[in-house]
């Protein structure tokens, strides 16, 4: 059996991959407040981007954590198709949890099956990130430390889409999100330790890429994506911020026409 080590550069990747959580988290969670706060279009666009913020976040954080894990005897690699499918898996289900709470008439109801649906969506990128990983050897997994990594992940993401439904300050929101990292930072180490590695010792090359090849460059790509988008939410007026904004302008406009109708008419003096 291969050695095991889940943070092979020290604290850089358990650290940075809980700050990639948290701050899917807290863009998710922002999005889905002015979400819920608007209407039409801009409701669903808002939900849009909520579930690629937390999906985004989940996964960098997932891979990011990855590239602090080795094996010794053994290279890792990683089926590309494999591991761009789970991203597309993380968006997909966790915005069909977000959509559920975004539409859901019975906030009970939808807070459940949206918490239930993201929650598999999380276990389910892992896991199919998991079956992404090449190397030379075989990996078995311990059944109740995988169903206590997925109960993990459905109680993380209930509590979120409730925190999204039921805190709205900026300050309350931002506490909601570092919960939040530290809850998806535990499934997947929980999940992590649920792995056994049994090294076969071969010279065949691996199929795949490398993580420094592959993974890295795309997490520093979603990453930027997430500060981005957060400086874009950060800038963009709330619904309260615009009603005030429209409301100062008319009380603007009305003192306007106030002043207007009560100055004496200005006529032109008699031609002499």
């Amino acid at each position: 059996m291969g050695h095991l080590d889940h943070a092979a550069y020290g604290w850089l990747t358990p650290v940075l991959s809980y700050v990639m959580a948290s701050i899917g988290a807290a863009l998710g969670l922002r999005c889905t407040v002015r979400a819920l706060a608007a209407t039409g279009p801009s409701r669903r666009n808002w939900l849009v981007t909520a579930a690629s913020a937390i999906g985004t976040g989940i996964w960098t954080m997932h891979f990011v954590a990855m590239l602090g894990f080795h094996v010794t005897g053994t290279e890792i690699h990683y089926n590309v198709p494999l591991t761009i499918l789970s991203l597309l898996v993380a968006m997909i289900v966790v915005g069909a949890g977000v959509f559920a709470v975004g539409y859901g008439k019975d906030r009970g109801r939808a807070l459940v099956l949206g918490g239930l649906t993201t929650g598999l969506g999380v276990a389910s990128m892992h896991y199919l990130g998991m079956a992404a990983l090449r190397l030379h050897g075989g990996i078995s997994y311990a059944p109740l430390t995988v169903g206590l990594s997925v109960a993990i992940a459905v109680v993380a993401a209930t509590a979120a889409l409730w925190a999204a439904l039921n805190i709205k300050s900026p300050v309350a929101v931002a506490v909601a999100s570092l919960v939040m990292g530290a809850a998806v930072s535990s499934m997947h180490y929980t999940g992590m330790f649920a792995v056994a590695v049994h090294v076969t010792p071969s010279d065949q090359a691996l199929p795949g890429a490398t993580a420094m090849q592959f993974i890295f460059p795309l997490a520093v790509g979603l990453g930027s994506y997430l500060f981005i988008t957060s400086a874009f939410v950060a800038l963009s007026p709330t619904a309260d911020e615009r009603a005030a904004s429209a409301s100062a302008s008319a009380s603007a406009s009305a003192s306007a026409s106030a002043s207007a109708v009560g100055r004496p008419g200005e006529r032109s003096a008699p031609a002499r």
